[in-house]
């Protein structure tokens, strides 16, 4: 028994085209599968780029436009993959630009709970609306109640600001245009 284990350890390995086996000498790729696979997947990322972008949406955290090709044409297959891949890397971009910016705007909603409940311990501290999720201008800040009284008796208030600056205009005001001469 060790004899045989010993000659069939020693015994040269042949090879399978020695042995009358034939391999295959072109491995035939379905296309139209691997395309389909692949547009399946492009579909997808996009899909998903757009739901990123309604998540973000008013604010601009990441890019979202789409390039041309360059007129209609059919892709080939390494210019599908390199298609996903770019797409895939956009989407996770975008997503930790949307994540990054929900952190930002948690810490500062905290720190604006912070000033709600202690404004003295935060005095002359601004945080403009949008940096706590809020649409418009408006910036809250901890300021003094009734001016320098209020600053030497120690009564603090978070105020927010009335919003956004009236527009500057030449001749013109809050009443219409200017009257003529």
């Amino acid at each position: 028994m060790v004899e045989l284990l010993e000659h069939h350890i020693a015994a040269p390995q042949e090879h399978p085209a020695a042995l009358g086996t034939r391999l295959p000498s072109v491995v035939e790729t379905d296309e139209r599968a691997a395309r389909r696979s692949l547009r399946e997947q492009i579909a997808k990322l996009e899909r998903e780029l757009a739901a990123a972008f309604l998540a973000a949406y008013p604010r601009a955290l990441a890019d979202w436009s789409v390039p041309g090709r360059g007129g209609p044409r059919l892709l080939s297959l390494g210019e599908l993959e390199r298609l996903r891949d770019a797409l895939a890397a956009r989407l996770h971009s975008a997503r930790a630009a949307i994540a990054e910016r929900a952190e930002f705007e948690e810490r500062n909603r905290v720190l604006l709970e912070r000033m709600r409940l202690e404004p003295g311990r935060h005095k002359f501290v601004r945080i403009a609306a949008v940096d706590v999720g809020e649409s418009g201008c408006g910036v809250y800040s901890v300021r003094p109640r009734l001016g320098i009284v209020g600053m030497l008796m120690g009564w603090w208030q978070v105020k927010l600001s009335s919003g956004c600056p009236l527009p500057q205009g030449s001749g013109r005001d809050a009443r219409g245009p200017a009257p003529r001469p």
